[in-house]
């Protein structure tokens, strides 16, 4: 039987509840926003919310996680719609599904933990303001001629106020009581508000409607040749990824505030199982939903019930409750997500940005610029792995050195520090003297690592400069994975490697 309530916590039912509701009603129009956003039919946006939602909250890998028809799938997309329409969209996530379920079972979900902490502060202050940014679209007006401007006169003043006090609630409330999610609280007085005064403010119908029927179940009109392979192929492969990069971060991050550990391969399956129905059942798919499951975390949601009820909610909505959800105001639901924002940025990082290393400073600055410049989340995580990463090199190679000396016998003998790869090749190769050496010379690697081939190629061009000096060149205290390199690379490698019976491991003990 599955258990809904993951790490065997006591599960608090009315903060659940209550958090579902709220996480309901900030991602319907969201949804629908990302639908009209990709020129997709307005419900196909909810369709994909209740669908992704009910999924990921059931099987997925992190309790207290939402999922959704999310912006940055959707920007994926676009293209596609524009030129083949929406049934290569339905069979790109359905395809994209396919490649997130192969991920979670060959258990790759695992190298999200390459993503290093600046990469991680970067991403989330961009996401955070990308959040407050968007709210912004909500104070423009399209004009008669479709351009559009920003609100003046009375309906600004409007807006700003009901904002106002929903972010003044959203502050004040969780100091009278903490039984209700005070964004809740907000969205529901701010409603009445509105309703009882009469108050001319945009609504949720302002965007689009959202009454309907139940997902309907409709197999993409595609061809089923390679032809259509070669078309969604390349839209599924990355929507597969951005949203793998979504989740996965947002599973981190849900970690980290919970302090306990979600199962990277699980989400995988799940969101990729979701998207696979989204195909079938007229959804637009989707990803993690972090501003969403920011909302939830601070309701005090922390099993999978607040999910499921959310999920369970937009459906009741398209079925049910259009008339009532249409009436909601905006500003309501604007002044919930600016709080969201506040709430998802690292105001920490910058406390300890002064203490940080500045390859750190300026690779958590680069990824939250690029996050905000391009809104593609996944593109800017993957450059701030490859620059920390290339950093993470370039300091390795500089830490490369060798200690050196004549034994009684003549014998020179070259200690080396430091791992011997790509980036510290040249370092290495400056340590030796060849023409003055003597005509026996033993490398240490009990210090060391041979850890890539341009470090066996190294070993491999050394040995060559040795013996056309008529000079031997040893090996010794090579660890037992850089023996397994160089017999691997035998053909091309020709060195003495000196056994040493009493060598165990690389590891045994660091000379200062």
């Amino acid at each position: 039987m599955l258990n809904l309530f993951d790490f065997k916590q006591r599960v608090n039912y009315k903060n659940e509840i209550l958090a579902g509701l709220t996480v309901a009603m900030t991602m319907m129009p969201e949804s629908l926003s990302f639908a009209i956003l990709g020129g997709f039919p307005p419900l196909v946006g909810l369709y994909a919310a209740f669908i992704m939602g009910l999924v990921t909250a059931v099987f997925g890998g992190r309790p207290g996680m939402v999922s959704g028809g999310a912006g940055a799938t959707v920007v994926v997309l676009i293209a596609l719609m524009q030129s083949h329409g929406i049934d290569h969209v339905f069979a790109a996530v359905m395809l994209a599904g396919v490649l997130q379920i192969l991920v979670g079972v060959f258990k790759l979900g695992k190298f999200i933990r390459l993503v290093p902490q600046p990469v991680m502060y970067g991403f989330v202050n961009g996401l955070a303001v990308i959040i407050f940014s968007s709210q912004l679209e909500q104070f423009m007006v399209v004009g008669a001629d479709g351009a559009h401007a920003w609100m003046t006169g009375a309906p600004l003043y409007i807006m700003l106020g009901l904002v106002a006090l929903t972010v003044a609630i959203v502050l004040v409330f969780p100091k009278i009581t903490k039984a209700v999610p005070a964004s809740l609280v907000a969205i529901i007085v701010v409603f009445l508000l509105v309703l009882g005064f009469g108050i001319d403010t945009r609504t949720v119908k302002d965007i689009a409607s959202v009454s309907g029927g139940f997902p309907p179940f409709h197999l993409p009109a595609v061809p089923l040749n390679l032809e259509t392979l070669r078309i969604v192929f390349p839209y599924a492969l990355i929507m597969a990824g951005v949203g793998l990069t979504e989740s996965l971060l947002t599973l981190n991050l849900v970690d980290e505030m919970v302090d306990n550990k979600g199962n990277s391969n699980r989400e995988c399956i799940a969101q990729g199982s979701a998207n696979m129905l989204n195909g079938v059942f007229s959804g637009m798919g989707g990803c993690a939903m972090i501003a969403q499951t920011f909302v939830n975390l601070s309701a005090g949601a922390r099993a999978r019930l607040s999910g499921i009820i959310a999920a369970m909610t937009i459906l009741l909505v398209v079925l049910f409750g259009a008339p009532v959800i249409e009436r909601v105001p905006m500003a309501a639901l604007v002044g919930v997500m600016i709080m969201v924002s506040v709430g998802t940025f690292e105001w920490s990082s910058f406390r300890i940005i002064n203490k940080m290393p500045r390859p750190d400073v300026i690779v958590g600055i680069l990824v939250a610029l690029i996050t905000i410049w391009l809104h593609n989340l996944a593109l800017a995580v993957l450059i701030g792995v490859i620059l920390s990463a290339l950093v993470f090199a370039w300091e390795s190679a500089r830490r490369i050195r060798a200690r050196k000396y004549l034994d009684s016998e003549g014998i020179k003998h070259y200690e080396i520090y430091g791992p011997l790869f790509f980036g510290s090749v040249t370092a290495f190769n400056d340590k030796f003297d060849v023409q003055e050496d003597p005509a026996v010379v033993i490398i240490d690697f009990k210090d060391s690592r041979i850890a890539d081939m341009s470090g066996i190629e190294a070993v491999n061009k050394l040995t060559n400069r040795y013996k056309e000096a008529g000079k031997v060149l040893h090996l010794r205290h090579l660890s037992e994975d850089c023996k397994l390199l160089l017999q691997h690379a035998s053909a091309v490698i020709d060195v003495n490697v000196m056994e040493d019976p009493h060598y165990r491991v690389a590891s045994d003990g660091i000379k200062g």
